[in-house]
């Protein structure tokens, strides 16, 4: 009878160990992906990613709870990423290449040395928005005048000063202000700014609401001095903003970097290996098609390209098998 007793025991606690085991196995994993501004690219393609990735149904990575969050940007993602207070974030090439290295705006600051790439995105203008009835024609025309830079923390700042500069140029020779996109589009909307600086995905959401309520120009970025400046930046390349991509806005050349996804190194290759696959499977490809203008550039052939700091291991991998990466 003991012996019974013991058996039927023995069996409740096998059934009560499988029955707590396939409920740990089913507690969600939360993947954050810090991103930008509401009224900049990388949040809606952020959202548009995180929805792709995260399990539900038959999609998805299972048990994955993937969330797009708002944040300052580029830096703010990869200080974030660097204290464990994100998982993942979106970050300019120039910022990644810097923070992994300890060069340029880390100089002088510990590298981050476990940072690593999950993708290559798509490339991110530097556009230079400013009113017609300012004026401003080149960047040297910024001089003296309202200027908004985006905010502390953002790789667009960053950009900012170099490109300005390039052309001699520094805070103090114009009236700098410290925004991100949306406010400084109602500023200059309301003629409180002269200009702005925002990099990122064309179109943009701000400035394609700032342009259909407001005379403005896109600023060219171009001539000897930018020659200069991409011999000396690498993560730069020259690019054009077509015609009409924001009402009454003639193409204007200017120049851009690559937007990237990166996390840690700390993060589980097995995680980030399911990640990458879903992230290139069918639907997520029908995803990033239909939702964002930028998302068509988000492809498999171009997620190797122009990397500047280590693919995570997961990531290296499904690349590996996919055939994009020897």
């Amino acid at each position: 009878m003991k012996r019974f007793h013991r058996m039927k025991w023995v069996a409740a606690a096998a059934a009560f160990a499988a029955m707590t085991g396939l409920a740990l196995a089913q507690q969600p994993t939360f993947f954050r992906i810090g991103t930008g501004g509401t009224a900049g690219t990388y949040y809606p393609v952020g959202g548009l990613i995180a929805n792709a990735i995260s399990g539900h149904g038959d999609k998805g990575v299972p048990g994955l709870v993937a969330t797009a969050v708002a944040s300052n940007g580029s830096v703010a993602n990869v200080n974030a990423i660097e204290s464990g207070s994100m998982e993942s974030g979106f970050s300019q090439s120039d910022v990644a290449f810097w923070a992994y290295t300890g060069t340029g705006l880390y100089d002088g600051k510990a590298k981050v040395e476990d940072l690593r790439i999950i993708a290559n995105l798509y490339p991110e203008t530097i556009h230079l928005v400013a009113s017609k009835a300012s004026g401003i024609k080149s960047v040297a025309d910024l001089k003296g005048k309202r200027v908004a830079l985006d905010e502390p923390g953002s790789g667009t700042l960053v950009d900012a000063r170099i490109v300005l500069s390039a052309f001699g140029l520094t805070e103090k020779d114009i009236k700098p202000e410290y925004l991100k996109p949306g406010p400084a589009s109602d500023r200059l909307r309301d003629g409180a700014l002269d200009a702005f600086f925002f990099v990122g995905g064309y179109p943009t959401g701000a400035i394609s609401e700032l342009a259909s309520s407001t005379a403005i120009e896109l600023v060219p970025i171009t001539g000897p001095e930018v020659d200069k400046m991409l011999a000396q930046y690498k993560f730069f390349a020259k690019d054009k903003v077509p015609a009409d991509t924001y009402k009454g806005v003639a193409a204007t050349d200017t120049i851009s970097v690559n937007a990237q996804w990166v996390t840690s190194a700390k993060q589980p290759d097995d995680l980030i290996y399911n990640i990458v696959k879903v992230l290139w499977n069918k639907d997520s490809r029908a995803a990033l098609d239909a939702g964002h203008a930028k998302g068509k550039l988000i492809t498999l052939d171009n997620a190797t390209n122009g990397l500047g700091i280590p693919l995570h291991p997961g990531a290296e991998r499904f690349y590996k098998e996919a055939g994009v990466l020897k």
